[in-house]
This record gives structure tokens, sequence and C-alpha cells, in this order.
């Protein structure tokens, strides 16, 4: 599992952010927390507990209380030392301008300043709803992600099995592709997975026989996704005879991703079998679950009132 971090310049490049230091480099600015910090009490003079690790944002109350009760040389003097903790940056929301000595603080530390037209909640809450995907734990696995009727489903399986050729059947068949061989997981909270592809492999499919096809030059942009929850996992394997398969489905069986569980389906693979079926019927059948009908409850029940019927 790698530690996710990301850039100061890529969080401005992603919030429109305006850097009100451009001679400092925001691409040698690391994030590795996803949280904000509004820096109130440090204004104060307090900096017990302070969060050096967060994003600082300074928004209409912080600028209200420097501007009442804060000199020039006061607020600079707050700014430095708030610089010197190494904070990621510091943002002003409503397009507040920091003064020149804030500003020349900033940079004595190499702290960005930015500022934003957001309200301070809008800007704050974007910005942790990006960082918590950018810096959520991450893990590559090898398999296939596809959008089923919405439905996030992780194809997985031995090398050969058939899981590339299935992603391209449901891509002929209407459903979207958001990777093929290698999925980035990404836990973003304790019940979410969030999949995508690789930069370099994104938007392409293996076929053996045939090599590499570019689906978004083939099928067009509405046949892929960046992103996708996962919500299902399919495992594809050969047939065994000698194995008893789930045939009713009554009890789930799950597995585990950065400590999250997920749905497991096991798909007993032989020739003939429409593997773009199959997966269509069980994304359908997981979002009718979660709905709360269950097919196989449904006739558990009407079996049990037959018997009581015959007793």
């Amino acid at each position: 599992m790698s530690a996710a971090t990301t850039t100061v310049e890529k969080l401005a490049d992603r919030m429109g952010l305006t850097n009100l230091t451009p001679d400092i480099d925001l691409s040698e600015r690391i994030i590795s927390f996803y949280d904000v910090n509004r820096p109130a009490l440090q204004l104060t003079g307090f900096f017990e507990h302070f969060d050096v690790t967060r994003v600082q944002i300074v928004g209409n109350v912080e600028q209200q209380y420097i501007d009442s009760y804060l000199d020039d040389k006061m607020t600079a003097e707050r700014f430095e030392k708030i610089a010197a903790f190494n904070v990621p940056c510091v943002i002003f929301s409503r397009e507040y301008r920091p003064s020149e000595a804030v500003l020349d603080a900033c940079r004595k530390h190499g702290v960005p300043c930015l500022n934003s037209p957001k309200t301070t909640s809008d800007l704050s809450s974007e910005i942790i709803r990006w960082l918590k995907v950018q810096l959520a734990p991450c893990i590559s696995i090898h398999g296939v992600l596809v959008d089923v009727y919405g439905e996030g489903v992780l194809i997985t399986g031995d090398s050969g099995v058939g899981k590339s050729e299935s992603a391209l059947e449901l891509v002929k068949r209407g459903h979207r592709l958001v990777s093929d061989d290698v999925v980035e997981i990404r836990k973003v909270s304790d019940e979410t997975l969030i999949g995508s592809a690789p930069a370099v492999t994104k938007n392409f499919i293996e076929l053996r026989g045939i090599g590499i096809i570019n689906i978004r030059t083939l099928f067009g942009f509405e046949a892929i996704k960046d992103t996708q929850q996962i919500d299902m996992v399919i495992k594809l394997e050969d047939w065994n005879k000698d194995k008893e398969y789930d045939r009713l489905g009554l009890t789930e069986t799950y597995t585990e991703y950065l400590g999250n569980k997920v749905i497991c389906h096991e798909i007993p693979i032989r020739p003939g079998r429409n593997l773009a079926i199959i997966v269509e019927c069980a994304a359908v059948n997981n979002r009718a679950k979660k709905m709360g009908h269950n097919a196989a409850d449904e006739l558990f029940k009407r079996v049990n009132a037959n018997i009581g019927n015959v007793l």
C-alpha cells in the first residue's frame, strides 16, 4: 500500500486558486493530510495543538478579526509564526488579498499564499473532498473495472481467463470501461472504495491475439469513465467439477481490500458461457438487493410456505 501525497500545484489547478507568491514553486510543496485548518486561534497567538500538516484557510471570520484587532506589524508577526511551522500553504477565501507584509512573511519561509473567490465553507468542503480521494490509501491489483448499470464491477481472475474479453463485450453493450489489467483502488472511507486506471494504461484494453486497442478511439467518450466506486467483485475461474458452487445465493461471500469488505461472486468458466450477460445480471441483482428485493430469499420463503401447506 502506497503512502499517497499530492502537491499544492495540483490543488491550485483543481480549485482554480490564484498564486499570490509566484516566486515559490508550488510543485515542491507537498500535502500529506486531507483535512484543512482555519487558523483563528493562531491569529490570537495560541499555537498549542496547531495542525501544521493541514492546508490553512483564512476565511471571513479570520479576516474580520485581522481588520478589527491586529495592526500590520502584528498581522505579519502572526503569519510569520504560522509560516515558520512549514504549513503546506495558506489560502484566503472570498478573494481577500493579504498585505504585502503577510506575503513577505510567507515568502521568507517558502510557504505559498493563494486566494479563491469561493466562500470559506464551499472552498473547505471542496478541498477536503478532493484531497480525501487524492490522499486515500491506495493499492494496485490485477483486474478489470467496469461500470455496469451504475454498479462498479471489479472482474478478477488468472491471466487468460477472459477478463478483458468480458470487458470489451460489456463496452459493446453500452457499459463503460474504467480500467483494464491494473486497477488502482483507493479507500476514501470505511465503506467506500474508488477504482481508477493508471495514467499509462488508461482507456486501453489488451486482447490476446489482437494486441492493444484504444476504447475511447473505437467506441467514443461515452464508453469510458475515469473513476468508479467498487460495488462488487466477480472472480472468474476455470470450471472445477469437484468444486461446489453457490446455486441459490442465500449467503453472501465477501472479499477484502484495504480493510473494506466487498460482495464477491465466483463464476466458473466453461465454453459457451456468455460472461457479459452474467456480469450484467449480477450487477442488476446487486442493485435489486440494495433496494430490498432478494430473489433467493423470496424463493426460500415460497418453498417454506409450500412445505408448510403440505404438512
